[in-house]
């Protein structure tokens, strides 16, 4: 039996990382020096308050005794092999925390580095998920999972630069930071991290063209004949969310989803209120006919 662990940034609620299979290891964000677990102390509503507030936010990983407790578990229920998907390398220590659990478990653990976060790496899990239901070797599962991640294409809005600087995770964008306050930037992830993608000046015109960078990934993606997914996802925005969402559903008529996801607790730590981000993921070969019921 194949175990599939994933960890808190993927966005799976606990229903659907249920029907997924997937353990779910969660980060930490901790609150002027006080610690509190992704989706068990903590949720991004009071990040994004504490944000506002101006309290000292920040992010740690799990620790590798806290992987390891997650493997040994599944082991004691039968795993013979794990597949372990993780975010992107580039922006935290999680896989390398992984890692070590993993050298220190007597059944073989594969590692993921899926490059991603979010949604991209909550599709890349559905992915591995559908692949062991398949019953394809290890190898098949990591690659499928890694092929889906890598295809999806990821761009968001944030309102400010100012959380991704204080949190170290700006990335290339960094570029951006001397005319933060002339500029509304939209970034998109790539090669692992964030990076520049277009300088707007306007929010509207921001989102606008968020909107139209999703609809070009997604008619770029049209031939695919498995067919893609989109998510929309945001912290603490959800109407102006609901509102892209719609639009989406009917410009992408094609798309077997189109869900809306709140970001979670770590990432709205970086990302901060008000970022709105897209994902749009053609699906592979192992892929199963739907993420699972609760698309929204």
């Amino acid at each position: 039996m194949i175990a599939l662990v994933t960890d808190s940034t993927a966005g799976l609620p606990p229903e659907l990382a249920a029907e997924l299979g997937a353990r779910v290891v969660p980060l930490h964000v901790l609150l002027d020096g006080e610690s509190f677990v992704e989706g068990v102390d903590i949720g991004p509503d009071e990040v994004a308050a504490a944000l506002r507030e101006g309290r000292r936010v920040s992010t740690s990983k799990p620790s590798a005794g806290a992987f390891l407790d997650v493997y040994e578990e599944a082991v004691a229920e039968g795993a013979e092999q794990i597949v372990s998907v993780h975010l992107s390398s580039a922006m935290s220590g999680t896989i390398a925390s992984a890692r070590v659990a993993a050298d220190e478990l007597e059944v073989p653990v594969t590692v993921v580095d899926s490059r991603s976060l979010g949604m991209a790496l909550g599709y890349a899990v559905a992915t591995a998920s559908g692949a062991i239901a398949q019953g394809t070797s290890v190898a098949s599962v990591a690659a499928a999972a890694r092929e889906r991640a890598e295809t999806a294409s990821t761009v968001f809005y944030v309102d400010t630069l100012e959380y991704l600087r204080r949190g170290g995770r700006i990335g290339r964008a960094s570029a951006l930071v001397g005319s933060a306050l002339a500029i509304k930037p939209l970034l998109q992830l790539s090669e692992g991290e964030v990076g520049p993608l277009e300088r707007v000046r306007t929010s509207s015109k921001a989102l606008a063209r968020l909107e139209e960078r999703t609809v070009e990934a997604a008619e770029a993606a049209a031939d695919n004949p498995l067919g893609l997914d989109i998510a929309v996802q945001h912290v603490d925005a959800g109407e102006r969310a609901e509102a892209l969402r719609d639009r989406l559903r009917e410009r992408c008529p094609d798309a077997h989803e189109v869900r809306l996801v709140g970001l979670g607790a770590v990432v709205a730590a970086h990302a901060g209120p008000g970022a709105i981000g897209t994902v749009v993921s053609p699906r592979v070969r192992t892929t199963p006919p739907v993420i699972g019921a609760a698309a929204v």
